[in-house]
């Protein structure tokens, strides 16, 4: 019979397997646990926007039983940016999950229109390259209030963002909602070609164009194999 010190040692080994398997299949953006609920603004390991006069109306609050990120807009646009570095490796993680719940949608904000692109949640992949304004790639993934689900079309403020609305109108609003996004395959379907790696994830609320408000919540994010 295993002493018990041999035992052990062959859970420890295991659960070590279990754990790197895990990473394997997973790379971690964000699941907001780092920081302690109440936290207001820009979270630690974000950066904030360099255009506009964002009011960074964001806190980490506890809800659905985990914690999460409130985003709130009146009148403005706040955007929030995380650098992947070369953490994601699309062709072992192409697919992006992250959950979200609105709660007030922009009025009469539509994404494909540059004089009512609002959106009450958005989730952007990066790939940035220099000059940004003109050879980055960027995907917005959005809830938007009128444009229709599946819709693809690029803003019209900014020639870099494309934007899929993944969600649209009031069907849902107030609930958490799992999403999962093949980047790869969303990529291709925009630029016609297989992209790099992403070196930037970044979330937004907008109601600027609209001088309405809007207010979400965004859940852990991740890239997972297929």
């Amino acid at each position: 019979m295993r002493s018990t010190r041999e035992r052990l040692a062959v859970l420890a080994a295991a659960f070590a397997v279990v754990a790197t398997a895990w990473a394997a299949n997973r790379v971690a953006v964000e699941d907001w646990r780092s920081y302690p609920v109440g936290t207001r603004g820009v979270p630690g390991d974000w950066k904030g926007q360099n255009w506009g006069q964002p009011v960074y109306d964001l806190e980490i609050v506890a809800d659905n039983d985990q914690r999460v990120l409130r985003l709130r807009s009146k009148g403005e646009t706040s955007t929030i940016i995380r650098d992947l570095g070369a953490s994601v490796d699309l062709n072992e993680t192409p697919i992006l999950e992250w959950s979200w719940k609105v709660i007030t949608l922009p009025s009469g904000g539509n994404a494909c229109q540059k004089s009512t692109d609002d959106e009450a949640a958005q989730v952007y992949v990066a790939w940035l390259r220099a000059p940004e304004s003109v050879r980055s790639r960027i995907i917005g993934y959005v809830w938007d209030s009128t444009a229709p689900v599946g819709t693809i079309c690029k803003s019209e403020k900014l020639g870099t963002v494309t934007y899929i609305v993944v969600r649209s109108g009031s069907d849902g609003l107030g609930k958490w909602i799992p999403e999962r996004r093949n980047v790869v395959e969303d990529f291709r379907r925009i630029y016609g070609e297989t992209p790099d790696k992403p070196n930037a994830l970044a979330l937004g609320i907008d109601s600027d164009d609209t001088r309405s408000s809007a207010e979400s919540f965004i859940g852990p994010i991740a890239f997972m194999r297929p």
